[in-house]
């Protein structure tokens, strides 16, 4: 019998309570989903979910009696968020679907924990580990932990109809806890049912597509997504760029330790069209941020990596960072991609990565004047003082940012005579 009493997480005294509470009078409670799963793969744990055969509202009742905050935080649905020490566990009560469509379901409270199990998504997610730490696998979970294998509950097609949203799910689990091919009943589900993610709600999409994105290396996923027809079900922009560029991306992030950035990887897979990424973060509901980041990326301006750094700080100073160091990074990516027996390619990468080191430690320089400087020198409000205003600062930018404030009235002073 696999047992996690010895886990840290699970010795902890505000579990301990959560079971206490909910194993008292003829009620269980069991830890289910992701903290199982990763302990199971010697991975982090952090949320810890748990199960129970108690209603929800004898759940909240136990609670305040014993001197616990429950917030309903999905009570219609079975859940109560049980708070301890200031940690939450989220509780639900054990289910069974009356009702699905693809998008949502309707369902019944159970006190049937292989009902429960089989209403589940993945065979890794439907493990539970009892008050004594006994991992109880009642849908073949643990072979699968064992094979890094990412299998479908059941029938494939069956578990995908119930909820469209399992199809992005398949291929973000692979991309974190599966290996070797995807399973193929659940790829060949998949493909078939592409056409319906698009009853899902874009945010359940982008969600999932961002979730995915930030894995360690969504790699093998995305190759597999795009055999299958499914991302360019979500991301018609990647049908004629393709996902070239993942690869050498990832182990450019790997090798100089970047943090994993799902909008460059978003980036690297989509044109840098503006018009068609503003229809693409429309459709998605990307975050005003999130859109941001795409278009600064798209409007950089070129970059030649030859530029002095004088030239590059006026390009940084009239483009902002933000789009340009995302360029600087996609490009940088490229040629280490290229540079294994290319000596241009391994003089490019150096180039690409200085300019890179200089824009991410850049300040911006402050203009020394405003407009009110412009009107105090004697040129009434209106349009003139901006067409100044540019003028003096331009040069100020092509002289790269020397001359002081004195200088800058002085000029203006003469401007104005």
């Amino acid at each position: 019998m696999t047992n996690l009493a010895q886990e840290a997480w699970f010795k902890d005294p505000a579990l301990g309570r959560v079971f206490a509470l909910l194993n008292a009078d003829g009620g269980e409670g069991r830890v289910v989903g992701g903290a199982v799963r990763n302990s199971l793969m010697g991975l982090p744990v952090s949320d810890i979910d748990v199960a129970t055969t108690l209603t929800p509202e004898t759940v909240v009742e136990r609670a305040r009696a014993s001197g616990i905050k429950a917030v309903p935080t999905g009570i219609d649905h079975g859940t109560v968020t049980l708070v301890i020490d200031g940690k939450p566990f989220e509780v639900t009560t054990l289910r069974t679907d009356i009702e699905t469509d693809g998008r949502r379901a309707k369902v019944a409270f159970s006190t049937d924990w292989r009902t429960d199990a089989e209403r589940r998504d993945l065979t890794i997610n439907a493990l539970y580990a009892d008050q004594r730490g006994d991992v109880v696998d009642l849908v073949g979970g643990l072979a699968d932990i064992e094979k890094r294998n990412i299998r479908f509950i059941g029938d494939a097609a069956t578990r995908i109809a119930e909820d469209y949203l399992r199809i992005l799910r398949f291929f973000r689990f692979f991309a974190y806890y599966g290996s070797g091919r995807p399973d193929a009943d659940g790829l060949r589900a998949s493909a078939a049912a592409r056409s319906k993610l698009h009853t899902l709600s874009a945010e359940r999409i982008w969600s999932e597509l961002r979730k995915l994105l930030a894995a360690e290396d969504p790699g093998r996923a995305l190759l597999w997504m795009r055999q299958a027809g499914v991302l360019t079900e979500v991301v018609p922009e990647t049908e004629k760029w393709g996902i070239d560029a993942i690869p050498a991306l990832l182990a450019t992030e790997k090798a100089l330790d970047w943090r994993p950035d799902p909008l460059l990887r978003l980036a690297s897979i989509v044109p840098p069209d503006v018009a068609r990424l503003e229809k693409m973060a429309a459709r998605l509901k990307l975050a005003n941020a999130e859109a941001g980041f795409l278009k600064a990326w798209a409007t950089a301006a070129p970059i030649n990596d030859e530029m002095s750094s004088a030239a590059f700080d006026r390009l940084l100073y009239r483009n902002g960072t933000e789009g340009i160091v995302a360029r600087l990074k996609l490009a940088l990516a490229a040629a280490r991609g290229k540079a294994e027996g290319d000596l241009n390619e391994m003089s490019r990468s150096a180039r690409l990565g200085r300019l890179l080191d200089h824009a991410a430690t850049w300040k911006k320089p402050s203009f020394p004047l405003n407009g009110s400087d412009v009107m105090a020198g004697g040129v009434p409000a209106g349009k003139r003082v901006g067409e100044i205003l540019s003028d003096l600062e331009n040069q100020w930018i092509e002289e790269n940012f020397a001359a002081d404030r004195a200088t800058l009235l002085a000029r203006l002073a003469e401007l104005v005579r």
